[in-house]
């Protein structure tokens, strides 16, 4: 199964960078990603430290979240994970933080306004807050799949919990997480300073469509 073991390898790697970028603390925070192909995901085990995150500390699960491969237990997010996958099938990466900023929008329960380019960018509009859900079934999937299902955003803010990112692979789903963070802290400068200035939607319809479709190589 080197698809398997090459997706350990990639999701090991990217929780390193949750901790380079301060997204997460102890053993907080995990990244998912689905095999191709194959109705299968990689996740992070739950509490073991990220110096520990080796390749072959990651677990494989069944998309209900059924150990299938592994020596620890899954994480305690896994059911979300799952339920995303289930329901979300241009995703392949799923990502969750605390990471600070964004979770205090989260614990207001309120989204993130489009007042940056960036988010305009990277997010479509407004980063929006999904309903408060309890850990342990598939509420906080529930929520995020129907939040993000009226959204171009590949974040949703989990109500008095925090972020959950999405992609088309799981290093997709880190970058979201890390430009999630770095807008939610301005946006916070910027409501400490004022009133910042919303973008107009034409603007943000236009930016959007060329970061996604133009920008890079």
């Amino acid at each position: 199964m080197s698809a398997v073991s090459d997706l350990r390898r990639t999701v090991a790697e990217l929780h390193r960078e949750l901790t380079r970028y301060e997204l997460v603390i102890w053993t907080a925070g995990n990244v998912s990603a689905r095999v191709p192909g194959q109705d299968l995901m990689v996740i992070k085990p739950s509490g073991v430290s990220y110096d520990h995150l080796t390749p072959e500390a990651m677990v494989v699960t069944d998309l209900h979240g059924n150990l299938v491969e592994g020596d620890y237990s899954p994480s305690s997010d896994t059911a979300a994970h799952a339920y995303v996958y289930r329901h979300m099938p241009e995703v392949n990466g799923v990502v969750h933080t605390h990471s600070p900023y964004a979770t205090a929008w989260a614990a207001r329960g309120e989204p993130i306004p489009c007042v940056l380019t960036m988010i305009a960018d990277e997010f479509g509009g407004d980063i929006p807050v999904g309903p408060f859900a309890l850990i342990g079934d598939d509420s906080i999937g529930q929520g995020i799949v129907e939040t993000l299902r009226e959204s171009r955003s590949p974040a949703v803010l989990m109500r008095n919990h925090g972020p959950f990112t999405v992609g088309k692979d799981a290093r997709s789903a880190v970058k979201a997480a890390v430009m999630l963070e770095d807008v939610a802290r301005t946006v916070h400068f910027a409501h400490q300073l004022g009133t910042p200035k919303p973008i107009e939607q034409h603007h943000i319809d236009s930016l959007h469509a060329r970061y996604q479709n133009v920008y890079g190589q």
